[in-house]
């Protein structure tokens, strides 16, 4: 919502602009008016919005035509005040204030318009038969307001057809007419200028159609469906007020919620469905929200999920202030934000299949305004034998795409109304900023989750084989995948000393000189050579020494290939020997040309030297090491396959 509302007066001398002004802020009929009264300030504490008010007064003959010109363009609502005793001012509205508000104004963002009869005092009829043809033709004309005795009328264009305005009564609380002199009800116009910028019936419905535009259409689908947290197209009575609770603070009574429903049920034909509410009566309740001019209520729901005055979601609401990453720092999601993801992900797979299919992740990303997954993610996560992302996929996806573009895992998250349902200020919320790397190595322990292995190795040495086998597929299934939707990245789970971690593996491109930053930046460092191949080990050799040789990122090398016959390599040195003289660990056989999974052994290897950079020379080549790695590992491997059929025969 915005953040000031600047009104703006005009209208032809003498019709009472400036006594308007003037009686609002004195509370008392002036017995003298100056040409024009002086711009005021109302200060946000003490308008019905809470949003600070300028008041413009102008006058023709302090003003030129230029100064007027620049107040049109900077107004956020003009109130164009006529008197109801006076019928040139009437016919000036249409002749030429509405032409040069116009002609001052973008055509596509008109400035809405209130016309204001005044002096209705002195007369003893009413000029709304008058004003309501230039209402109709005229659609930023957002409402004409006229008191007469103990009626305020509202007349707004926007609520009903133009034979049919609806006529808001306030009666009892006997208001006077529009009159400056009487003191009556001047605060009630601020009021609906203020409203007619904070709440605009413009985007929301079209007079003419009498129904709601595409684009709140759009918006209000959205919030349904994130509102329907078990995605079975129906608002249920739980859903009904936790969406309450969430938009205005306050839950339904049982009775309101069956006044709601029988509404519906009278005008809309399957609008209720097993006593909740779908689409259909949502939709339907709020097209009569803003018919019967209560747009606020709509436009409280809509800002409530971060949509801006154009129906868009708001920058600030996609893309929090609130995260710092500091450098040497990684981004990883919390428990909560897994809690909530295993939550959109289990009311989306309705089969039960702990799998997405491709009409359910179609489902998924409906709320989103584009596809965020293109078919490279079927190759970079985990998916069944049908090739559809399976839940660990799914989760694994997300984790990457926090740790590698964390602005996108915020927008993400905001499409599926994270701080909305896990009730939090923000999508940043869902982020926790791990500590600077060089701590960990200090304290010799981390707290991080995800790990990020960067695979170097010449053209044709096995990388990409290499980063599909931790996926689980072996040479068959890899050859099957089609190149272009192949994949630099890869990203599954590992235990280590029992402990879920993610192993993050990146295919750097093999072009010798121009490695970025990026490129460099990893926990552990992954060589790869084509033990076939006599050529291959140079390149791992060069990659090693001229980047890596230095520093303190560990660095392991795998012998890809290994099931064709080892040839011997053209370099200087054997890759045994330039490991030992590096103090590096001994070549690691590799090979994905299996007849089941490859072997992940290798993987949960790297996860532990990534986890433990500070561990020696002599634990990694100590066989007792590894062997309770790889126990560690096998354990929760049959665990956690317990505990999936467990899941599977709960759901």
């Amino acid at each position: 919502m915005r953040k000031d509302v600047r009104i703006l007066l005009v209208g032809e001398p003498k019709v009472g602009k400036t006594s308007l002004i003037m009686s609002l802020v004195s509370e008392e009929f002036p017995q003298v008016v100056p040409y024009r009264a002086e711009e005021i300030t109302i200060p946000a504490d003490v308008t019905p919005e809470r949003v600070p008010t300028h008041i413009v007064d102008y006058s023709e003959a302090e003003q030129t035509d230029e100064q007027l010109s620049s107040e049109i363009s900077k107004a956020n609502v003009i109130c164009i005040v006529y008197a109801v005793n006076n019928k040139k001012s009437i016919e000036k509205v249409t002749s030429h204030w509405i032409p040069l508000i116009n002609d001052n104004t973008d055509k596509d963002s008109r400035v809405p318009v209130i016309l204001v009869g005044n002096k209705s005092d002195l007369v003893e009829h009413s000029s709304m038969e008058t004003i309501l043809p230039v209402m109709n033709q005229y659609t930023e004309i957002e409402t004409c307001v006229e008191w007469k005795e103990r009626e305020f009328a509202v007349h707004s264009l926007k609520m009903e057809s133009a034979s049919q305005h609806l006529l808001l009564l306030f009666c009892g609380r006997n208001r006077g007419e529009c009159s400056a002199k009487n003191l009556k009800n001047i605060s009630e116009l601020f009021y609906y200028a203020q409203k007619a910028v904070l709440h605009p019936t413009g985007p929301l419905y079209c007079p003419e159609e009498k129904r709601m535009k595409p684009a709140c259409i759009k918006a209000l689908t959205r919030i349904f469906k994130v509102s329907d947290l078990d995605n079975d197209g129906i608002l249920n009575d739980n859903e009904l007020n936790f969406f309450q609770r969430t938009c205005f603070n306050a839950p339904l009574a049982s009775q309101a919620l069956e006044d709601v429903k029988n509404v519906v049920r009278k005008n809309v034909i399957d609008g209720v469905c097993d006593n909740g509410l779908t689409l259909k009566g949502f939709l339907f309740l709020h097209t009569l929200f803003i018919q019967r001019g209560r747009h606020e209520t709509t436009w409280t729901v809509l800002r409530r999920f971060g949509y801006d005055d154009d129906l868009e979601l708001h920058q600030d609401y996609l893309f929090p202030l609130t995260l710092k990453v500091p450098p040497d720092c990684t981004t990883e999601l919390n428990h909560n934000a897994y809690l909530f993801l295993q939550s959109v992900f289990d009311k989306h797979d309705k089969d039960r299949d702990c799998a997405l299919s491709p009409e359910e992740l179609k489902d998924l990303f409906d709320v989103f305004p584009y596809m965020p997954w293109g078919l490279d993610v079927n190759n970079t996560v985990c998916t069944n034998d049908e090739g559809w992302i399976t839940n660990q996929g799914y989760l694994s996806q997300w984790t990457l795409t926090t740790y590698l573009d964390v602005q996108r895992c915020l927008e993400y998250l905001g499409y599926l109304g994270y701080s909305i349902i896990s009730e939090q200020e923000s999508q940043a919320a869902a982020i926790t900023v791990t500590r600077d790397k060089k701590i960990d190595l200090q304290k010799k322990q981390t707290q991080r989750s995800v790990f990020r292995c960067n695979v170097f190795g010449d053209s044709g040495s096995g990388k990409s084989g290499f980063l599909q086998a931790f996926l689980g597929r072996n040479l068959t299934r890899q050859n099957i995948v089609s190149e272009e939707h192949m994949s630099y990245y890869a990203i599954s789970t590992a235990y280590v000393y029992g402990q879920e971690k993610y192993l993050l593996l990146h295919e750097v491109f093999p072009d010798f000189d121009v490695l970025s930053d990026a490129d460099m930046a990893c926990d552990i460092v992954c060589l790869v050579y084509d033990a076939s191949n006599p050529h291959s080990f140079e390149y791992c050799a060069r990659v090693f020494k001229q980047y890596f040789m230095d520093t303190k990122t560990p660095c392991m090398m795998i012998a890809a290939k290994s099931d064709l016959q080892e040839t011997k390599q053209l370099y200087a040195l054997t890759p045994l020997e330039f490991c030992r003289k590096h103090k590096m660990p001994p070549p690691q056989a590799f090979t994905c040309n299996t007849a089941g999974a490859p072997c992940k052994d290798i993987y949960t290897k790297l996860t532990t030297m990534a986890m433990h950079p500070h561990v020696t020379q002599a634990d990694l080549k100590s066989s007792a090491f590894w062997l309770r790695v790889s126990v560690g590992a096998t354990v929760f491997a049959v665990l956690g396959f317990a505990m999936y059929r467990v899941l599977l025969k709960q759901r």
